[in-house]
């Protein structure tokens, strides 16, 4: 999250070819094999040109064949997780997955991308300084957790240094500067590693993942089915998870309910093939909330599927809602609520998708059981989901991330001010504020969102809110004039960034300041660069033509 407090318009001069590249996109999102997401330290800015040319002349004097087997040590973590490596006496860079900070280990190059390469791990001759237990047993393959058994402390420095790095490199602010350590934060830990996620999804599909070690075993038949997460790389392969440890365990009984269910012939149940692009089953959204009354989990099932056949799922429907802990328990029976996992299902959703993509969020939705959404609290407020609306998915710590948004925005509390709400969602970070500000207006592109921010602003006896749908990456030059000007515009994009549109807009408009909350840190210094030091001229023609 970044508080932007000035804009400027200049022109540059490009010196540097990367940058270059970084700079000529509306929408770059980085991605983790880009070696530029991670950048020397140069403190000595009187050697600062002959280690450029050195470590060039290194690197260009050296450059690994596809299959070389190496010795290397990883020196840092990129953005995702990869381990940053470099050949001894070269400033080659390679990225390996499952490689972490201290690590010496032997690989194989299994990927030449100009300057610089994949490297796969295969075997460690010395594990590296921060080791700790991956609880999970799936770690090792789901490519969710890549860095479970680095210790929480130092995936913490990894992260606060990554977002320094690219502040200070792609976002342009100098840490030279005495404000600097005022603006770059210390990163905020989380209070729970574990079991705080409240969405998790699922696929179905026809290809169960197995690991090399269980290649040689045939599978045939629903053997070869899965529900579980995609393996690494691969649309089209399964990794079958029993158990995530970061969804919560009412969640994880519903998904254990589904696992021993599913596949039984009689139900006459498949999964979808991305191949041949038939079956029904192709995802299992699990969503937890909370009854604002008893204060225990309730929960939401989304099936999604490739076609409408409640009579398909009526016996998983049944199956779920006799879960014990589901119907007739008597909450005032049990002293220590703390101990005991309740399953209180509230909704069982099914969304139909029938195009041939990967996505969860259907054309049409169908309410199987209970209601349409479950309930959660952030801020004091009271927010109803549907299967399909974005929100925070941690919740504790969007409690934290909210009161930050909160103070940063610094709201004077005298009902003067206009706050523009950019890619609101649900509304909840607009309704947050909604009782220090005069007005505020959100945007959002999708419909079911934009509702549900109505009806949260509604059940919440709020009046001061506007909730539009639109496509903030289409405005025009009408955009500016359906709401006052606002004193605070807060942003939260999703992984790409702002379109060079509307950070054009906001650069014309000189809001007083802006919040920008990110899932992207390198998006995301992409995007102070641009509001706080301006447009270069190439790039506005490059968008506008």
């Amino acid at each position: 999250m970044a508080t932007i407090p000035s804009h400027a318009l200049r022109h540059l001069t490009l010196t540097r070819p990367w940058l270059r590249k970084i700079r000529c996109t509306t929408s770059l999102a980085f991605s983790s094999q880009d070696p530029l997401l991670t950048y020397p330290d140069n403190s000595n800015n009187n050697d600062t040109d002959h280690t450029k040319n050195t470590t060039n002349s290194k690197s260009q004097a050296f450059f690994p064949k596809k299959n070389q087997v190496l010795e290397l040590e990883c020196e840092s973590l990129a953005f995702k997780g990869k381990g940053v490596c470099k050949v001894a006496d070269s400033g080659f860079v390679l990225l390996c997955d499952n490689a972490l900070p201290g690590e010496r280990f032997i690989g194989r190059v299994s990927r030449k991308k100009g300057s610089f390469a994949e490297v796969t791990k295969l075997k460690t001759l010395s594990p590296h300084r921060d080791l700790v237990d991956a609880p999970c047993e799936y770690a090792s393959y789901c490519g969710g957790c890549k860095t479970q058994n680095l210790s929480y402390e130092a995936q913490l420095r990894a992260k606060e240094q990554q977002v320094r790095e690219l502040v200070i490199h792609v976002g342009k602010l100098s840490d030279k500067n005495p404000d600097f350590e005022c603006i770059m934060k210390p990163i905020v830990p989380c209070d729970v590693q574990f079991h705080y996620r409240n969405k998790m999804e699922f696929s179905f599909g026809t290809q169960k993942w197995l690991p090399k070690e269980l290649l040689h075993e045939k599978l045939d038949g629903n053997d070869n089915y899965a529900l579980g997460l995609h393996a690494p790389g691969y649309f089209d392969k399964i990794l079958n998870v029993d158990k995530c440890l970061l969804q919560s365990e009412p969640a994880n009984k519903i998904l254990a309910t589904v696992q021993d269910n599913w596949k039984d012939p009689e139900l006459g149940l498949s999964p979808y093939s991305v191949h041949s692009h038939t079956g029904f089953l192709k995802h299992l959204v699990l969503r937890t909330g909370r009854d604002m009354k008893t204060n225990l989990p309730e929960l939401m099932v989304n099936f999604v599927t490739s076609s409408y056949k409640p009579e398909m799922l009526k016996p998983l429907v049944e199956k779920i809602s006799a879960i014990p802990e589901v119907v007739g328990v008597n909450y005032a029976n049990f002293v220590n609520v703390d101990l005991l996992y309740f399953v209180y299902t509230v909704s069982i959703m099914n969304n139909v998708n029938t195009s041939v993509g990967n996505t969860s969020v259907g054309e049409e939705e169908y309410t199987l059981y209970g209601k349409s959404t479950i309930a959660e609290s952030l801020r004091g407020l009271i927010f109803q989901i549907s299967a399909n609306s974005f929100f925070q998915t941690n919740t504790h710590q969007a409690e934290v991330l909210y009161k930050l948004i909160e103070d940063c925005a610094g709201l004077r509390g005298d009902a003067s001010e206009i706050v523009l709400d950019l890619f609101c969602g649900t509304g909840t970070i607009g309704l947050t504020l909604a009782k220090k500000a005069k007005h505020v207006y959100g945007y959002e592109v999708v419909a079911q969102a934009v509702a549900d921010a109505h009806r949260n602003a509604k059940l919440n006896g709020i009046s001061n809110t506007t909730f539009v749908q639109g496509d903030l990456n289409k405005i025009d030059e009408n955009f500016g004039k359906h709401f006052p000007k606002p004193d605070i515009v807060i942003s939260d994009p999703n992984r790409p960034g702002m379109h060079m549109k509307l950070i054009k807009f906001l650069l014309k408009l000189k809001a007083p300041k802006i919040v920008y909350v990110s899932c992207n840190p390198a998006t995301c210094a992409r995007d102070i660069d641009y509001l706080c030091h301006g447009v270069m001229e190439q790039i506005s023609k490059g968008v506008t033509s």
